[in-house]
This record gives C-alpha cells, sequence and structure tokens, in this order.
C-alpha cells in the first residue's frame, strides 16, 4: 500500500469536505451575503465539517476551533476546499449512497470564499456558536480494550518501505465480539496503515521467535506470514471510527492474538512509533458476525506510459449475504475505481465510484440501505490508471511497468467490502 504523502504537502487532515465549486448561476440563486461573518457563517460549517480533525492531538497539523485559527488558515481553507485538493470524502454523489457524507453545499463553499475575499469579519461575538466537545481522545470514548506494542519500535531512517507485525494476546478466557476499533498513531510521521489480524493457532508468535533484531514483532511483505484467521478491519488516515451498524460485530475466538501490522515509511532521520488501537466490545447479544472480502486482482500490471489504463476484475459472490461497507485502495498510479453488483436476474446495483482517486485519502464507506446481493453475483470493479510523466505522483521518472505488491512504488487493485452470511445468526 502506497504512502499518504501528508507531510509533503503540508495539508494534513484538511477536514473540510469539498465537491466541485458552485456555479455562479447557482449561488446567485441563494442570496447569500456579500460579507459573511465568522459568528453566523463560517464557524457552524468549521464545527460541522472540520474541527474534528482540526483540534489539538488529532492528525491536522493546525486546529479551526476559534476566530484566530479560523482567519489565519482561511486562505488555504479557501484554495483547498474549491480546488478539491483535500477532499476526504472522495465518493461521487449519485452512485451509492453512504453514512456520515460530508459534503460541502455550492452554498458553504462560496461563503468561505467570500469570507476569505472581504476581510474575515468576525460578526457579533456572542452570535458565535461553541464548539463541539470532545470528552475523550478517542473518538468513541475510552475503549475496552486498548493494545499496542509492548516497547516501541525504532524505524530506521532510510530504506523502502517497512510492514511491521506486531503479536499481542488478548488472553480471552471466550469468545469476545468486537463492535468498534479505533486507531491512535504513536507517530503520524511514518505510520502510513494499520491492519489487525486474527490469529487463534499461534502462527504469529513462532514467526516473531525467529526474529533476531531485537525488536518487537516480526518483518513480512505480502500479507502476515500465514492465512490469517480473520481481519478487525483497518485505519489509515482520514478514516473515523464507527460502531459497526445493525447489531452485528467481529468475533474473536479465545486464545486468539491480535497482529497488528503497521506500514511504516521512511523519513530520512531515524524515528519511533508504539501506535495503540482501541477496541470496543459488544455489551449486548450480536445478531450477525461481520466477515470481510478482499476482492483484490493478483494479476494486476499497468503498462509504462499509458496515461488512461483500464483494469477489469470480477469476484463470484457464493452466497446470499448482506454487503454493509466497501473501502477502495489502489496507489500512486490510481485514477478510478468504480464498483457494481450484476444478480442473477439481471439487475445492476452501483456499489461506489472513486472518479478522482487521491492516495492521501483511503476511506471506508458504510452503507447508508445496506444491500442484499444473492449467492451467483458478481461483483465488476473497473480501475484506470495513470502511468506517464504527466501523473506528478509516478514514482518512476521515466515511467516503468508496474506490477501488483505491497510497495509504495507497486500498484493495487483492491475493494474490501464487510458483509454477513444470510440466514446465520451469531454464536452467542
Amino acid at each position: 500500500m502506497n504512502r499518504f504523502s501528508f507531510a509533503s504537502l503540508g495539508l494534513i487532515g484538511i477536514a473540510c469536505i469539498v465537491a466541485f465549486g458552485p456555479h455562479p448561476d447557482d449561488v446567485a440563486k441563494k442570496k447569500l451575503p456579500a460579507k459573511p461573518t465568522y459568528a453566523e457563517h463560517i464557524a457552524p460549517i468549521l464545527n460541522d465539517h472540520c474541527v474534528t480533525c482540526h483540534r489539538p492531538g488529532e492528525v491536522a497539523p493546525f486546529s479551526l476551533i476559534g476566530y484566530e485559527n479560523a482567519k489565519k488558515w482561511s486562505a488555504m481553507v479557501t484554495q483547498v476546499t474549491h480546488s478539491r485538493l483535500m477532499p476526504p470524502w472522495k465518493a461521487k454523489e449519485g452512485y451509492g449512497e453512504f453514512m456520515d457524507e460530508n459534503r460541502l453545499s455550492v452554498e458553504e463553499l462560496e461563503l468561505i470564499k467570500r469570507w476569505d475575499a472581504t476581510g474575515n469579519a468576525m460578526g457579533e461575538k456572542k452570535k458565535i456558536p461553541a464548539p463541539p466537545v470532545f470528552t475523550s481522545e478517542w473518538a468513541l470514548g475510552k475503549p475496552d480494550l486498548i493494545i499496542q506494542a509492548a516497547k516501541p519500535y525504532r524505524v530506521s531512517s532510510e530504506g523502502t518501505d517497512e510492514y511491521r507485525n506486531f503479536v499481542i494476546p488478548t488472553n480471552f478466557k471466550e469468545a469476545r465480539y468486537v463492535v468498534a476499533m479505533d486507531v491512535k498513531p504513536g507517530n503520524p510521521r511514518v505510520v502510513h496503515h494499520v491492519i489487525a489480524f486474527l490469529d487463534s493457532k499461534g502462527r504469529a508468535a513462532k514467526l516473531e521467535a525467529q526474529n533476531h533484531d531485537g525488536q518487537e514483532g516480526y518483518v513480512t511483505f505480502g500479507g502476515v506470514g500465514f492465512a490469517p484467521d480473520g481481519a478487525l478491519g483497518g485505519w489509515a488516515p482520514g478514516l473515523q471510527a464507527r460502531k459497526i451498524p445493525g447489531g452485528n460485530a467481529f468475533r474473536v475466538e479465545p486464545g486468539t492474538s491480535i497482529v497488528l501490522q503497521v506500514h511504516y515509511n521512511k523519513s530520512g532521520k531515524e524515528e519511533t512509533d508504539q501506535t495503540r488501537v482501541g477496541l470496543y466490545l459488544a455489551k449486548e447479544p450480536v445478531k450477525q458476525e461481520m466477515h470481510l472480502a478482499w476482492m483484490f486482482n493478483i494479476l494486476l500490471a499497468v503498462p509504462a506510459n499509458e496515461a488512461d489504463h483500464k483494469v477489469f476484475f470480477t469476484y463470484k459472490v457464493p452466497r446470499d449475504i448482506t454487503l454493509w461497507s466497501v473501502m477502495p485502495h489502489m496507489h500512486l498510479l490510481g485514477k478510478s475505481m468504480k464498483a457494481w453488483v450484476e444478480r442473477p436476474d439481471g439487475k445492476t446495483v452501483p456499489l461506489i465510484h472513486v472518479d478522482q482517486w487521491d492516495f492521501n485519502w483511503q476511506l471506508n464507506y458504510v452503507l447508508k440501505s445496506p444491500i442484499k446481493i444473492p449467492g451467483g453475483s458478481t461483483v465488476k470493479i473497473e480501475s484506470v490508471y495513470d502511468n506517464s510523466d504527466k501523473n506528478p505522483r509516478n514514482p518512476s521518472n521515466p515511467p516503468k511497468p508496474v506490477f501488483v505488491g505491497e510497495k509504495t512504488t507497486d500498484e493495487m487493485m483492491l475493494l474490501i467490502g464487510a458483509y454477513t452470511v444470510d440466514g446465520q445468526p451469531a454464536r452467542n
């Protein structure tokens, strides 16, 4: 998986979700104020869309809480919202419907622009709304279980990407259900992503015992060195924790270890990291067990000097399922990914369309209404890649053929779907 180059952009975690810039005719009809104020117009937008990330202690590099902060960064906020440079919501509107859709309307975009252009008026201080109250460093409150490596891990200054697998026993005496997972990277400069795999057979501990570099965990490229017994999901910058809907959860068997795979990129100097993962356990009986489908094109190859290389991949659904969320994933050459379902009766159901792929924001999209998919259906995925010298993110100059792999300079075509099996209740 690729590196999110936040540091080079200097725009980490701009949480103002963007759409295309407003058309003048659309805005003219709304009778917006010529000189918006922070109190009445801008603070509500920032509170609703930005300060979840843009506050002290979060991944964003600056705060947007309060008038002075908003004024200081107003030019940048205007630029990135209208240029779509920082859109943490990438799903194309009208192709699938999702929970927590967080787009700025054309009116909100124009208010931001006008406020910056007219001098950042504060307005009446008494009308400034209070920012949201965050009672915990964890988005969902204090986790039931916080897991991490026993010691900080030292990341070397140079070299290729590193996939470090930290083996953490749960010590569960009985099966438990996980309804949510949140991640706090210990060092956002080098942590690219985190995936929590499950190992109930002690295989990861054996691999760790073979490691002799004096540090926690062990290194792999391409999975965790064995076929895991499942996964609890993953995290990448921009993902917001939320509880699994529908009374569903991931089952963790007693004696299972959680293998935290942390993808590190090198910063040019030695770094340390001790990433924490918070788990939230079910307190009530669970209706169904959640599973993950990894729809992965292992034969992907992107020729050099192709600006619009289109690739198709299909995934046969073996049984009746209910789909709850989808997460597309590509690397630096990705341009777009579109996925849909073709049912046995011929009906086509749209899943997701990311028409302007941005490796800075790889999000999990929870369906507003879960989709029933009968067995025998086919998930069809179409991805487009730009391996030309016109792609500013291309890691190779001149371009060279790129194949599937987990390093930054490799490429991927992956759609992860969270699903439950119809008619299969949880084993409470």
